[in-house]
């Protein structure tokens, strides 16, 4: 489950001189003043990172004289969490926010997104990625460009030892940065995203997870000090979706869904994937939409006329599957250069099953999913589930 931060658990002396400095240190807890501190202090870290590489992507794009548009889009917030499932180990949490504008000209999407568009399956793509992404009529092509802020989070299911529990799942976080552009008409979406992340204590997945538990009065989990190293990780993903509009049985009632299949290559995953989801409920608009968190999740509208053009409100039910062969896991396989062993055994084929509802009422879109994923390590006791939920305002 999410956390927040926590004064290292080295040695008697460190935490006497935490004590000093935070009179709320206790063994396992820590006053909500302490652990809010704590958290401010590990994000503001992040956003001084995030604020110096911005810096970096920003006068690329104005040397070309185009400023970045951040006008009609989709901000959408993604929660996973074990909870919803009564468990608290293994992939416990897991925390996205994305922003994704609205259609624009090539001409107007940032620099970083533009260098993507050689994969997004275009008339400008490359050659080979054409054959099997091509859009039939070019001309009638959207373009989106995105951000995305990702956090990752997996613990064991023993939180009380300070060692890592044999056979069970390594303490582990990423959190990444995300920079996408999506090509797509009425039938067919493609997404690219490039995403710079990192592992370990600079993820601050055990600073999330303390605050969070001890905003809910939980015990801490004890051991972080034995996750994965610290080493920053880059990885490219692409999805394709197909709409399948199989139908309305009114004006009201309609019946869609799409496939997908994709692939990522980089030093955090690398991973091939298949898939597929339906919905069925009143006044569904044209939508490519992920109701859960991936590497890849934004909310996708065909084009903005489609809010204003759909009715007021729209309620459905969706359920899907996705398959997944996964040549490595950071979390699993423990960090590409840093020869760590985590002490699982990694499953080379991963599969889910899911479903859920979702709200919509005009500018603001709530859904949730439920997700029954299997075995991802050899040493894993059973299956995974979570929930996951997602709110979506257009702007």
């Amino acid at each position: 489950m999410l956390v927040g931060l926590k004064t290292s658990r080295k040695g008697s002396m460190q935490a006497k001189e935490s004590s000093a400095q935070c009179c709320c240190v206790k063994p396992l807890k820590k006053s909500r003043n302490c652990a809010f501190f704590d958290y401010a202090d590990s994000m503001a870290r992040w956003l001084i990172w995030l604020t110096g590489l911005s810096g970096l992507i920003m006068p690329v794009h104005a040397s070309n004289d185009v400023p970045f548009d951040f006008g009609s889009g989709y901000l959408t917030f993604y929660l996973d969490n074990d909870l919803f499932g009564n468990r608290d180990q293994d992939y416990t949490n897991g925390a996205r926010l994305s922003w994704i504008s609205g259609n624009r000209k090539m001409s107007d999407i940032g620099s970083i997104q533009r260098l993507l568009r050689p994969l997004t399956g275009d008339h400008q793509s490359f050659k080979s990625i054409q054959q099997f992404t091509r859009f039939e009529k070019p001309n009638e092509v959207a373009y989106n460009y995105g951000f995305s802020v990702t956090q990752l989070m997996f613990t064991p299911e023993e939180f009380a030892s300070r060692v890592q529990p044999a056979g069970q799942r390594r303490y582990a976080g990423w959190t990444a940065l995300g920079f996408s552009l999506h090509a797509k008409d009425r039938k067919k979406l493609n997404t690219v995203e490039f995403l710079i992340g990192i592992t370990g204590k600079y993820s601050f997945a055990e600073d999330a997870q303390n605050f969070i538990h001890d905003v809910r009065n939980i015990d801490e989990f004890r051991g972080w000090d034995n996750q994965i190293p610290t080493e920053v990780t880059a990885d490219l993903s692409f999805l394709q979706r197909r709409r399948i509009a199989f139908g309305s049985f009114s004006e009201i009632v309609s019946f869609d869904g799409f496939t997908e299949w994709g692939a990522r290559l980089g030093t955090f995953r690398t991973t091939a994937q298949m898939g597929g989801m339906v919905r069925y409920g009143l006044y569904l608009p044209t939508d490519f939409s992920d109701p859960r968190l991936s590497e890849t999740a934004y909310t996708h509208k065909f084009v903005d006329a489609d809010f204003h053009e759909a009715h007021p409100w729209s309620l459905y039910v969706l359920s899907g599957c996705r398959g997944y062969a996964i040549a490595h896991d950071a979390t699993l396989d423990g960090p590409l250069f840093s020869g760590f062993s985590t002490g699982n055994t990694r499953e080379p084929f991963v599969g889910e099953v899911y479903a859920g509802i979702g709200w919509r009422l005009r500018a603001m879109e709530i859904s949730y999913a439920h997700t029954w994923r299997t075995e991802e390590y050899q040493e894993q006791p059973g299956d995974a589930n979570f929930g996951t939920v997602s709110v979506r305002m257009q702007f």
